[in-house]
């Protein structure tokens, strides 16, 4: 019944959904761009749509009442960006307790402009050994989805000459806060 309703949700707001099913229980999906707050409602129409169990970190100041219950029920994970708390660290041992696990990650880490993607993502699936999946949601085509899964080289260069040759066709709702594909 959700997953019908979000269905017609996205059809009546004219936005199409592509997912190549993941090759095993457990990966890291990144989502690029990540300029606006709309990206949220679009990627959890996406989930429902779907049936997709996925999780994704949010800064712990979203996890308060009275929404607190409704993120961590969505597959929200309140993370402590004020400190360095050790997020991978703590996901590794997600990864490595659970059955299968799903982790969504904006690597901007921001809805503002970056100047860098953050490593996060990276070390966290070499250290887990997962396929990352390239998540999209494109504004200027009006879609979003998951549509191809690689795994990761371990060299920087080469991986993120990949991330750039596919991410170029990919518009966010506001183009100029899409943060540039490097590392710091």
């Amino acid at each position: 019944m959700i997953s019908r309703l979000a269905a017609l949700i996205l059809r009546l707001i004219c936005w199409r959904t592509v997912l190549v099913p993941p090759p095993g229980p457990k990966s890291v999906v990144l989502v690029y761009p990540h300029t606006s707050n709309w990206d949220f409602p679009l990627g959890v129409l996406f989930k429902a749509r779907h049936r997709m169990i996925l999780n994704w970190a949010g800064k712990d100041s979203l996890f308060r009442w009275p929404l607190k219950g409704f993120f961590i029920w969505l597959g929200g994970v309140p993370i402590n960006r004020r400190e360095n708390t050790g997020m991978i660290r703590q996901l590794i041992d997600i990864f490595a307790q659970s059955e299968s696990f799903c982790m969504c990650i904006t690597p901007e880490g921001t809805r503002s402009k970056s100047e860098h993607w953050k490593t996060g993502f990276y070390q966290l699936a070499l250290a887990t050994g997962v396929p990352v999946g390239l998540g999209f949601i494109d504004y200027g085509n009006k879609r979003i989805g998951v549509e191809r899964w690689i795994s990761l080289s371990g060299t920087e260069e080469t991986d993120l000459a990949l991330f750039r040759s596919y991410y170029a066709d990919k518009t966010g709702r506001y183009p100029e806060k899409a943060g540039e594909i490097r590392f710091k």
